[in-house]
């Protein structure tokens, strides 16, 4: 197919360009009526922010621009069928378990899954098992779940029905070996294999980790808005075997996502599929070079240092450049000093501060390099001790409670101290990254309660509990 095509923006901008009198929704008619305050910023976005009209196609039944657009993202990912989705890759989880697994079957998931992972469970009522990964020291984050962790799951669990995990993590760290082992493996037991590969949209270019598409995963999700230039919400959900019914998916995502779908979003799908297309073909040298200089330039700044992995097998993503603290600022402290040279970054631990750098080599290296520089320049350098945030405990765990045997419970509010040894009633998750420390239906240990007083302490942002009391939810009778 021909990826210089753009059909669902051309055919937006061939509407727009009719200068159309709009007596359908939405109401600010093509921007003609809007605040005063935010037109600036919006009136070109609302020149093409339609609905279901004549040549614009329809999401939920797409017969025309919106379908030709998504053949031709399936036609680059080199997959049987892909979906827009504007309700982020959070929809796309959610439909791609609710697709495969039923109430009672037992799954296979990594531990340190997002949050819309673990909610897809819930509503499906499945039985998680789940699998731990590996803790990178040198990064000092939870990294990628190992085959033999696999395997030990399946020995003690053969019912199986799917295997869930995230690739790469959150900090671009893959293991492209154990993920292809992984796959396979779970085929031969029966299994279909289901990845959350948002940060890895554009692993299909040279120079990156291999995507779980071509490693032979049966469903794959990618964020399109994290690494390609796509608005929020943007995302794609890739159908990539026979054993998936594309019937299924389909209709968990009419259920889920918005009967109301935003066009700006979608086209900018189309466009970002298309600015993909074209970095393939021109080749991403470019930006890999330019990447690689501004990290080794980085080296020359005594208060940080630029970490990746040390384990041979693991690839890191370019685009993610992971800084750990040389002097007395903690991970949350250094990005905050970065904020106030109005440098933001993608988030931060208790460690370190990522940075998601572009799909291109048209960015200021030099002016982001003075303000990292300036933003530190008082703190005296000094070798840092790691805040141990390693939960060391089983390989392949489950839930003290499954998620319809909580059904049956209340839940009371209580201090840290006295949660430890109940079943936690809620989720706590410092966001982002959107990893839960603690889970709904797990047993609260003490090292849950050390964990979450560290993110407290080191200044994290949560979602669940309440933090600053120091309360969270547990399960009572």
């Amino acid at each position: 197919m021909n990826q210089q095509r753009t059909p669902l923006f051309d055919a937006l901008d061939h509407h727009s360009q009719m200068r159309p009198q709009s007596m359908h929704v939405p109401g600010h008619k093509y921007g003609q009526v809007f605040s005063s305050k935010g037109y600036p910023y919006f009136h070109k976005v609302l020149e093409i922010d339609a609905t279901e009209l004549i040549g614009l196609d329809d999401l939920h039944h797409p017969e025309g621009a919106i379908l030709e657009a998504e053949k031709l993202v399936a036609d680059l990912y080199g997959v049987g069928k892909s979906y827009f989705l504007v309700n982020g890759s959070t929809v796309g989880n959610l439909a791609m378990i609710l697709s495969v697994c039923s109430e009672n079957d037992t799954v296979l998931v990594q531990r340190n899954s997002h949050k819309s992972i673990l909610n897809g469970l819930k509503m499906a009522g499945a039985r998680p098992v789940f699998i731990h990964p590996t803790y990178d020291d040198e990064v000092q984050v939870a990294s990628y779940v190992s085959f033999n962790t696999v395997k030990e799951a399946f020995d003690t669990y053969p019912q199986i029905k799917a295997v869930i995990l995230t690739n790469p993590n959150y900090f671009g760290m893959a293991n492209q070996k154990e993920l292809a082992q992984i796959i396979t493996y779970a085929h031969e037991k029966g299994a279909v294999v289901l990845i959350d590969e948002a940060h890895g949209a554009h692993f299909l270019l040279e120079g990156f980790p291999s995507s779980a598409v071509a490693l032979g995963a049966d469903i794959v999700v990618h964020s399109a808005h994290k690494t390609l230039p796509a608005m929020t919400m943007g995302s794609f959900l890739h159908i990539n075997s026979q054993l998936i019914k594309h019937e299924e998916v389909e209709y968990y995502l009419q259920m889920l996502q918005s009967s109301s779908p935003s066009y700006p979003i979608m086209a900018s799908l189309d466009l970002a599929r298309h600015y993909l297309a074209t970095v393939k073909e021109k080749g991403t040298n470019q930006i890999i070079e330019k990447i690689v200089a501004f990290s080794q330039k980085l080296e020359a700044i005594p208060q940080i240092k630029v970490v990746t992995s040390k384990n041979q097998d693991v690839q890191t993503d370019v685009l993610k450049l992971t800084i750990q603290s040389q002097c007395e600022l903690n991970g949350y402290e250094l990005q905050s000093c970065f904020e106030k040279e109005g440098l933001f970054t993608e988030m931060a631990d208790p460690n370190n501060v990522l940075f998601v750098l572009p799909l291109s080599h048209r960015f200021d290296a030099d002016e982001i390099f003075i303000k990292i520089k300036r933003a530190i320049k008082e703190y005296t350098p000094m070798k840092r001790r790691f805040i141990d945030l390693h939960d060391e405990g089983k390989t392949v765990s489950t839930l003290a409670l499954c998620y319809n045997e909580i059904k049956g419970y209340n839940k009371k509010v209580v201090s840290f101290k006295d949660a430890i040894g109940n079943i936690s009633g809620e989720m706590i998750i410092p966001y982002p990254p959107g990893i839960p420390v603690l889970m709904e239906g797990e047993c609260v240990t003490e090292r849950h309660i050390e964990i979450l007083t560290t993110y407290i302490e080191t200044g994290a942002h949560f979602q669940g509990g309440d933090m600053k009391g120091k309360y969270i939810k547990i399960l009572n009778k």
